[in-house]
């Protein structure tokens, strides 16, 4: 038979089974094994001791990496079957991106305490941020499932997130009804690197005027909207509009315009440079909870639906607006103050929007718990409910990392030479929502 151990090690493993035997009381067993294995005098009862124990210890050690080992064998193998079945938020599956809706649950993440109020994706990295009323924010891996972080700085309930700032520096700031904004720096483990003040009231909302700079739009009860250079902490522009509570805020892709939506049921259209409203949009009959602009991809849909005989250009940022309030409604517009067409379905309030960044859907969230697909392309039929998308009041949506604004700008850039590969969609099809039932579901 082969030798596995060496001298040193066979030594001792025979002396700590001597111990061992000793210890049980195989007095017999042990002068036997002395014996044959011609253990010297030297190793005496005091000795023996040294070595009770020991191959216990080895035994059940053995065990406990076996189990570990199994464990973690089950995992690699869940890992790659999860990797197999991964939707194309990574990986080419086949679907269609276009015509890409939500259809099953692929996370639940159930770590908040109280009600998700925000989600944003980080543009690169698959983190997701989540804001909640019990004044934390979480960090999420989307793709593994996994909770990274908690972020606590905020003394009152979280109302706002979003991932921006200069390429390569990517930010994270959330707003609160303690009346601050304040900026997370993922590259150092979400350490809280700034704190805006200047609101006085709850803050709303924030996002960054576009992804790729340092200039951050906020808005307040305190019926104002703020600009900030995140890279100083100053607010550059402070807008009154005198009104009544900005609940939402949202700027076009290419930051030179900026839709508000409050209290006031209307919603108004601002020029970022001039920091002028240009249109108001009144038709809504109870508050406007939601407000955002359509991408250039949508801009064939809604010019058809708008009567129109051709579509705007895409180098054109503010063409139609999406909203939702608490008459239950969603409304389609032309940012001039048209009202195209509203859609009728949802059975409470309208809590959130976004547009397909292929252009041919929007998408709404309710207090129905409900996730709604109307199909621009159709007229803004309802073609899809995604009925008890969580146990309670749908409070957010957002969809995931995408580079649309960049693929939009590219394309009205008379000079940029190259235009947008058609085989890339620029986005990936996975869309995150926020609940009352404290819950974070991640949808592809």
């Amino acid at each position: 038979m082969t030798k596995i151990l060496t001298s040193s090690q066979a030594n001792e493993l025979h002396k700590s089974i001597i111990a061992y035997l000793s210890s049980i009381n195989a007095s017999q067993s042990c002068e036997t094994l002395r014996e044959e294995l011609q253990i010297d005098s030297r190793f005496d009862e005091a000795s023996c001791r040294r070595y009770e124990g020991l191959l216990e210890k080895k035994w059940t050690g053995i065990a406990r990496l076996q189990k570990r080992v199994m464990e973690l064998e089950s995992k690699i193998a869940g890992l790659q079957t999860e990797l197999d079945t991964i939707a194309p938020t990574a990986r080419s599956t086949g679907k269609d991106p276009i015509n890409w809706l939500p259809t099953s649950t692929r996370h639940t993440f159930e770590s908040h305490r109280d009600t998700v109020t925000c989600v944003a994706f980080h543009p690169v990295f698959t983190s997701l941020a989540s804001g909640s009323e019990d004044c934390t924010i979480k960090i999420w891996d989307w793709e593994l499932g996994e909770l990274e972080r908690t972020l606590k700085a905020h003394t009152r309930p979280v109302s706002g997130l979003d991932f921006g700032g200069q390429k390569g520096h990517t930010l994270l700031a959330s707003c609160s009804s303690d009346v601050t904004i304040k900026l997370w720096d993922p590259n150092k483990d979400y350490a809280n690197v700034r704190i805006l003040s200047g609101h006085d009231h709850s803050v709303s909302a924030v996002r960054f005027l576009r992804p790729t700079d340092n200039i951050l739009v906020s808005a307040s009860r305190d019926a104002s909207i703020r600009i900030w250079d995140v890279s100083t902490g100053y607010c550059v522009k402070a807008i009154d509009s005198g009104g009544s509570w900005i609940m939402d805020v949202s700027p076009s892709f290419d930051g030179r315009w900026m839709v508000s939506g409050g209290r006031d049921n209307a919603a108004v259209v601002w020029e970022y440079a001039t920091a002028k409203p240009v249109a108001t949009l009144l038709g809504h009959e109870h508050h406007i909870e939601c407000c955002v602009f359509a991408p250039p991809a949508s801009y064939e849909n809604l010019a058809a639906l708008a009567g129109l005989k051709q579509a705007p250009p895409t180098s054109s940022s503010s063409e139609f607006i999406a909203t939702g309030g608490r008459d239950k409604t969603i409304k389609l517009w032309e940012s001039r103050g048209r009202l195209i067409k509203t859609l009728v379905g949802h059975d409470n309030w309208v809590r959130g929007l976004i547009f397909h960044p292929g252009g041919k859907y929007l998408m709404s969230v309710a207090d129905d718990k409900t996730i709604r697909c109307w199909d621009l392309s159709q007229e803004g039929r309802l073609v899809k409910t995604i009925d008890n998308a969580h146990t309670h009041f749908v409070s957010c949506i957002r969809w995931g990392p995408s580079n649309m604004g960049d693929v939009a700008a590219d394309a009205a850039d008379p000079n940029k030479k190259s235009k947008p590969d058609s085989g890339n969609p620029g986005f990936q099809c996975v869309l995150a929502t926020g609940s009352a039932d404290s819950t974070v579901r991640v949808f592809t």
